[in-house]
């Protein structure tokens, strides 16, 4: 029952909930269409990320936290805060189309080890200067499994190597999330376009561009944006 109920906690979409309800919109038409709390804020309302990113985080804290209390093994927390994740990622009330689960995983990792979700935290925003927030977080995720392996006397657990693989198997969730979500850009070849997701988060280099263009995903099929745009005069992209 508690994986069932990590899922569907996983799955409560709320940056798309919380953009319905402050601003109107359907998140998945604006910026980069990505249903998470960066393209909230990208898309102009700081209080509602602020609101996004408080419960996301308890999206991935608050199934590992009850499974903790009533006293299942490790590897049993482990599977519940992945379970979560892989809800945020694959929400059954978007047609399995989510975010990326960034703050879902750092929920995750903050209840088994704060120390070192703090630690992700500031590798992945030293990123943010250089607008390279994606590649930041990406070696902060990498970073997760090698920094729990070699400081695991640190951690309250007798069974380190459990802890470890969890950490894996997160990174693992999280780079297939980036290189399935859906296509929004043609004419990018495949190796280039595997590339830009891993390292990036998005589908091309420039930044500027993937943010500002209009997305072909969301609750519109790639038809409809279509036929919207031809009533419009324009030929469809």
């Amino acid at each position: 029952m508690l994986i069932i109920g990590a899922y569907l906690l996983g799955s409560v979409p709320t940056a798309y909930l919380v953009a319905r309800w402050r601003r109107g919109i359907d998140i998945r038409r604006y910026g980069s269409g990505n249903v998470g709390v960066s393209n909230v804020l990208a898309a102009g309302s700081r209080w509602s990320s602020l609101i996004v990113i408080i419960f996301d985080l308890a999206k991935g804290f608050t199934p590992v936290y009850v499974a903790r209390l009533i006293n299942l093994e490790l590897y049993q927390q482990v599977t519940v805060g992945l379970v979560a994740i892989a809800g945020h990622n694959w929400p059954v009330f978007l047609r399995f189309n989510g975010g990326r689960g960034i703050l879902a995983a750092l929920g995750v990792v903050f209840a088994f080890a704060p120390w070192l979700a703090l630690v992700l935290t500031v590798v992945a925003f030293a990123w943010l200067p250089f607008g390279q927030f994606a590649l930041g977080t990406l070696i902060a995720l990498v970073l997760l499994p090698i920094l729990s392996w070699f400081l695991r006397g640190t951690f309250a657990f007798d069974k380190p190597l459990t802890l470890t693989l969890g950490f894996v198997a997160i990174l693992l969730l999280l780079i297939i999330r980036r290189l399935t979500a859906p296509r929004s850009s043609t004419g990018v070849p495949a190796g280039e376009l595997i590339v830009n997701r891993l390292l990036f988060d998005r589908d091309i280099r420039d930044r500027k561009a993937w943010i500002s263009r209009k997305p072909l995903v969301g609750p519109d099929s790639i038809d409809e944006v279509a036929g919207q745009e031809k009533e419009e005069g324009h030929e469809p992209r």
